[in-house]
């Protein structure tokens, strides 16, 4: 890798690339191979004995997610990576590499749906267990560990609801118990956000969302530690949920625009915020650079900027909220986000479905909780269309 870390970061993450080839190329190819060949049988047994460093085959490793897996590690501080076909392949490849029957999870109660599935359907199955803590009650989390707990899990900010955890506060806690800290860093990004600087052991991401950042290839990765890292890599390599090449060539190259778009969007997400602050029809709104967001001061704390998400509840309930995206005429209605373009989500009929309502309002997702992804539109007209659907609430 052309790696120089004297450099700027913009600098590494657009310069950082796998070796030319003997044509030249300014733009890093596609290598859409499943193999790669060998001089001799010696040069074969070597290889698979890991006495040389180099692709074996595309399951394991590719020069395509060679490279973007470094630049992650270099924007994350972190000291090697894996990647995933999907961001919930690297939340599930990273958890069942690092767990036992028997194993304890401590994880903060507002996660994804799909990570919500996974520690109450799946994880039982092979008796691992998970007690949630509340978000707002971080101080609930040393009263939840117990002897066999290994892992404390967390998103920040938290989907759909953008609360935020003090990442320094638990890493203290994570460290103090031996515990292995994963961090969910998808809504802030490796631009805006390092879990590793307070205590992280592993980051994980869906490069789906802000990493693609124009919703076109599925990725996911973890970054972190080598030990740790090295185990995923090598049940990773046995279960077969690797990133394709051609998705990682299309992500590492998302990432040498990542830092201009989520700044941007940024922008634009606390604009629309302050508006919808002001805004009859919403009951309340939640973005982290907000001075009303409860964990206000930490959010300033720990990230960049506020970035892209604004969580919203609509007067009314379920009815209004159901009149508000119906009336939406400019903004995408789709379960994604990160993308440039905005998108609105009503998290208790997609995102969160398969919770109970008790487990929803558990974790502030009300029936007229409204996920905003903010994109690079004219901020004026996201605000205009938000504004004409909200009026007819």
């Amino acid at each position: 890798m052309n790696t120089q870390n004297k450099l700027g970061l913009e600098t590494q993450i657009i310069r950082t690339q796998v070796e030319r080839t003997e044509f030249q190329e300014h733009s890093v190819p596609l290598y859409l191979t499943s193999s790669f060949i060998f001089e001799d049988a010696e040069d074969m047994r070597a290889s698979f004995a890991e006495e040389k460093e180099r692709n074996l085959y595309s399951r394991f490793s590719n020069p395509n997610t060679s490279e973007f897996v470094e630049k992650i590690c270099i924007m994350e501080g972190a000291e090697d990576g894996f990647a995933f076909a999907t961001g919930m392949a690297a939340v599930y490849g990273t958890l069942a590499t690092l767990l036992n029957a028997g194993d304890h999870i401590v994880s903060v109660g507002s996660v994804f749906g799909s990570t919500h599935t996974l520690f109450t359907k799946y994880f039982p199955k092979w008796n691992i267990q998970t007690t949630y803590f509340d978000v707002n009650h971080a101080e609930e989390v040393t009263s939840k560990i117990q002897e066999n707990t290994k892992i404390l899990y967390v998103e920040s900010p938290t989907n759909p609801a953008v609360d935020i955890l003090d990442l320094e506060y638990l890493g203290k806690i994570a460290k103090k118990h031996n515990l292995i800290f994963v961090v969910d860093n998808c809504f802030a990004t490796p631009y805006l956000q390092n879990p590793i600087q307070f205590g992280a052991d592993i980051v994980i991401h869906s490069a789906t969302k802000l990493i693609d950042g124009q919703g076109r290839v599925l990725g996911g990765i973890a970054v972190g530690r080598a030990d740790l890292i090295r185990e995923i890599y090598l049940f990773s390599r046995n279960t077969g949920p690797a990133l394709s090449p051609f998705n990682a060539w299309v992500l590492s190259k998302s990432l040498e625009t990542l830092p201009l778009r989520v700044t941007k969007q940024s922008e634009n997400a606390l604009e629309v915020a302050q508006f919808l602050e002001k805004h009859p029809n919403v009951k309340s709104v939640k973005y982290p650079f907000l001075p009303s967001h409860p964990q206000y001061e930490v959010a300033k704390k720990q990230m960049k900027l506020g970035g892209t998400i604004v969580a919203i509840e609509i007067e009314g309930g379920v009815e209004a909220g159901r009149r508000f995206l119906d009336s939406i005429k400019l903004c995408s209605l789709s379960a994604n986000l990160g993308d440039t373009r905005t998108i609105v989500t009503h998290p208790a009929s997609t995102t969160h479905s398969k919770l109970s309502v008790e487990e929803r309002l558990a974790v502030s997702i009300t029936d007229g909780l409204v996920r905003i992804s903010v994109g690079l539109e004219t901020v004026s007209d996201v605000i205009a269309d938000l504004d004409q659907a909200l009026n007819q609430v």
